[in-house]
């Protein structure tokens, strides 16, 4: 947990949370510790990305495409969304390999 998150790493969501779409924003409950998280719409967005293991990378591209933002700028908001919610227990990350 430690090891800094990179564009290569390989993250997903981890299964012990429900997740649930209202409107454009995304609730997600953790069944470790019982908490509540909000997330926007691009939140939501990364959360469904995340149902499947992918590259930092892949969900940046995905999102530079999808949302029309500069790349070095939808890395690094993207990179600090991740480290958040991998404080939090709500991601694992898998390699630090692109496969």
């Amino acid at each position: 947990m430690n090891t800094p998150l990179s564009l290569e790493s390989i993250v997903v969501a981890n299964k012990e949370q429900l997740f649930r779409l209202l409107h454009k924003e995304a609730v997600i409950l953790s069944l470790k510790n019982s908490a509540y998280y909000g997330l926007d719409q691009i939140g939501a967005r990364v959360w469904t990305l995340l149902c499947e293991p992918r590259s930092i990378c892949q969900l940046r591209d995905a999102l530079v495409i999808e949302y029309e933002v500069e790349a070095e700028c939808c890395a690094r908001d993207l990179l600090n969304l991740l480290e958040d919610m991998r404080m939090e227990g709500l991601i694992d990350v898998r390699s630090d390999t692109v496969r």
